[in-house]
């Protein structure tokens, strides 16, 4: 399984943030800006939350499973690269999210005089702030599960 690139979550993040910025722009002068809700940094801390959960979880059982204790549960492939890929997933939508909700706290940024602009430019730099949590907790995970290097290179045995 390959490893997500941090130049593609940099440049999911721009181009979205361009995008969005350019979007409000266009929105603002047409009509009202739509509400970035409150709720995003919300959900996105608790899917955060869920993603560091999951990788302590696994590295416990690792953890045990490589000290041979007694009783200790194994972490099944499968189940790891289920986790994997729920962490790559996360992470590219979360760098998806970060940038629109960047582009559009960038745009509020300079109506920042309009309470109602303030909170909402608020709003998008918590969930901005919230979507890099997702993305650090979605690398924390995918490092967890990452398999070891074989010493002897590839068909090598493990010890």
């Amino acid at each position: 399984m390959k490893q997500l690139r941090l130049k593609v979550l940099a440049g999911l993040f721009v181009v979205a943030g361009i995008l969005s910025w350019g979007a409000a722009r266009l929105w603002d002068s047409v009509g009202t800006l739509p509400s970035v809700p409150l709720a995003a940094p919300v959900v996105l801390a608790v899917i955060a939350v869920v993603l560091t959960a999951t990788a302590l979880s696994i590295r416990a059982r690792l953890r045990a499973q490589r000290e041979r204790r007694p009783g200790a549960k194994g972490v099944e492939p499968l189940m790891a690269a289920r986790a994997v890929v729920f962490g790559q997933a996360s992470a590219l939508v979360a760098a998806l999210v970060a940038g629109l909700y960047g582009g559009v706290g960038v745009f509020l940024l300079g109506s920042l005089d309009v309470p109602a602009r303030r909170d909402q430019a608020l709003y998008a730099a918590a969930a901005v702030v919230a979507a890099f949590g997702v993305i650090a907790a979605a690398l924390f995970l995918e490092r967890v599960c990452k398999l070891p290097e074989d010493d002897e290179g590839p068909g090598g045995a493990r010890a």
